[in-house]
């Protein structure tokens, strides 16, 4: 459908032009209600802290998914199943953490998700390594936010982080396709 001359409206400008076109789909449009259009954005946000309330709860249930998978791994030996579960648990509350409230576990999990995914063999990577991501979690969501905590947090997180990509990078150091991922920055917000 080409515009009719008088619903276009050009502005001149010295070094260019700008050409609005009149918006046909008023004349067809209908509004419902007397009432103020729907913000859905508003509408998501209120949602939103209406369940704010529950984040605690379902984070307990999210670092305890991923205290089970380690011990599920440790007891059952690194294969498939328990990998998987470990990066599942791991990566739910990365991608999870930050919106509800705990950045901070985000990015341990992330760290943890790093070590799962780069390792050439899990079941060589430290015991104590994995246990003290999944310990990182569990502290972080266990404290909440509270007032004093982020420098802390901030510290544990740097520390998990340097503590794997070195271990990362020693055990991939005949991998370049690893060592460049490896040494990425982090993708998490907040760290």
């Amino acid at each position: 459908m080409t515009p009719r001359p008088g619903d276009l409206q050009i502005a001149t400008f010295s070094d260019h032009q700008v050409i609005t076109q009149a918006n046909p789909l008023r004349k067809v449009m209908r509004r419902v209600g007397g009432g103020p259009a729907d913000d859905p954005i508003a509408r998501a946000e209120r949602a939103l802290a209406d369940l704010s309330g529950e984040f605690a709860a379902w984070m307990n249930v999210e670092a305890d998914r991923l205290a089970e998978a380690l011990t599920a791994l440790r007891r059952d030996g690194v294969n498939e199943d328990t990998q998987g579960e470990l990066f599942r648990a791991a990566h739910d509350i990365k991608g999870d953490a930050a919106t509800f409230g705990y950045p901070a576990a985000a990015a341990a999990a992330e760290s943890l998700c790093r070590v799962i995914e780069h390792a050439p063999d899990l079941a060589r990577v430290p015991d104590e390594m994995l246990a003290n991501h999944v310990n990182a979690v569990q502290a972080i969501v266990r404290e909440g936010a509270q007032p004093g905590k982020d420098e802390l947090q901030r510290a544990l997180i740097s520390k998990l982080r340097n503590v794997a990509d070195e271990y990362l990078a020693a055990v991939n150091r005949d991998r370049p396709d690893h060592l460049e991922a490896i040494l990425a920055p982090s993708i998490v917000p907040g760290e």
